[in-house]
């Protein structure tokens, strides 16, 4: 396939990886800073993805949005940045000849930016719009109900927007104060990807980000997890469907189950013959989309299934989720079936490996999350190892009563009703 993936840890505590890609001209420059929403306080909340879009706000070589965007649109070249709730990240992809431009302007923007105040007053509009259209787009909105109804007041349940009032009232101050004590080389990792020479990418990174401040970052706390009995959010919206996400507390990055409990999300809702998407859809006709998933941070988990029911038939299509959830505790999967999910699963981490992107995210972020790097081969391997035994072990384990959660968004303000249907 590939050859295998190179890291070096620079004496400052940078660490820069380097994935070299045959049969492509493309090369991707990721950028991941330890640093999400999860790192905020309840004044700053907000600031992590605030601050992600000042840094495409001018810097003294690019003075303005227009020399930023343009210095990659000439040679289309394509570029974003994320923010989430343990990490950010800043991305440039360009053809492998431009390597050194996409360097050039990734550090630019991270390093040089210069955080005017006219610029951050009129990027306040702009985040408040992107709040409101959260809010009018059910099927974005309920992955953070969903996350504020596991963990409530903390960082880990708080939407990475932010607060609508902090928007308004950051300052330059603020995100030169946090730019300061969150971003440094310490709790960055550089991925590069795709058509380069390893030790070339090494040098060019000391290049181009030889002013990266070395401090010690601050650090989060740790997520507290409490629940003995079901739990359940609505959200009261005039909607003609409603959106649920059903599921229950899992597993954290570093737990040993965590493969199992990817590969049970994935026998549950994860392609078009998996259980729910047969019994939910193709046999009642109940939903357009529904999928399970399965997330795992530093510190916590969960195993979701999110689906858009008729208002009508929510009731019953809670019923046939939860009917599915207990299945898999009562009796034991085929070899057959779990092949499936596990021949599914590493033809989807294969195919999307192809794009250098995906390669950058993929090795960038186990890197940031765990300080460790599985390739490829090793993930599927470790998914093989998964057992029928392993499957149900963790259906028992985790589809427990006290485990449950249901998020509704739609026209009832009723909260009882549905706390009753949460029975496995």
């Amino acid at each position: 396939m590939q050859k295998k993936y190179k890291k070096n840890i620079f004496k400052n505590g940078l660490r820069v990886i380097s994935v070299p890609m045959q049969n492509t001209r493309a090369v991707t420059v990721l950028v991941m800073v330890g640093a999400g929403t999860k790192y905020e306080t309840k004044d700053t909340n907000g600031i992590s993805h605030f601050l992600e879009h000042m840094f495409f706000k001018g810097t003294k070589k690019r003075p303005n949005t227009l020399k930023v965007a343009e210095t990659l649109d000439r040679i289309g070249g394509e570029y974003n940045a994320f923010t989430s709730k343990e990490f950010t990240g800043y991305w440039a992809k360009v053809e492998c000849s431009h390597l050194d431009l996409a360097l050039d302007w990734v550090s630019d923007i991270l390093l040089n930016s210069q955080f005017k105040e006219k610029e951050i007053e009129k990027e306040k509009g702009v985040i408040i719009e992107e709040f409101n259209m959260y809010l009018d787009t059910p099927i974005a909105l309920i992955g953070d109900l969903w996350e504020k109804l596991l963990y409530g007041d903390q960082p880990a349940g708080w939407m990475t927007l932010g607060r609508k009032e902090n928007i308004l009232r950051f300052r330059r101050k603020d995100f030169i104060r946090y730019l300061k004590t969150h971003y440094s080389s310490k709790n960055t990792v550089i991925c590069v990807a795709g058509n380069l020479d390893s030790a070339d990418v090494e040098k060019k990174v000391r290049k181009y980000f030889s002013k990266i401040q070395d401090i010690q970052p601050s650090s989060k706390p740790s997520v507290v997890e409490k629940q003995t009995v079901p739990n359940s959010l609505v959200y009261f919206k005039e909607t003609d469907q409603t959106h649920i996400a059903l599921g229950v507390r899992g597993y954290s990055l570093f737990h040993k189950e965590r493969f199992a409990q990817i590969l049970l999300a994935k026998i549950l809702g994860g392609f078009m013959s998996s259980r729910l998407f047969i019994s939910v859809r193709e046999k009642r006709g109940l939903a357009y989309y529904i999928r399970t998933v399965s997330e795992s941070t530093t510190d916590t988990g969960y195993l979701v299934t999110f689906a858009g029911i008729d208002n009508r038939n929510v009731g019953e299509a809670i019923k046939i989720i939860l009917k599915e959830y207990n299945d898999l505790k009562r009796k034991r999967i085929s070899n057959s079936e779990l092949k499936k999910a596990k021949d599914n699963l590493r033809g989807s981490i294969l195919l999307s490996l192809e794009s250098s992107d995906v390669q950058a995210s993929f090795y960038a972020t186990q890197e940031i999350l765990t300080g460790k790097v599985l390739t490829p081969e090793e993930k599927i391997d470790q998914l093989e190892k998964v057992t029928p035994k392993d499957i149900q072990k963790v259906a028992r384990a985790i589809f427990k009563p006290e485990n449950l959660n249901l998020v509704l968004i739609g026209p009832f303000r009723e909260k009882q009703r549905f706390n009753n249907l949460l029975k496995i």
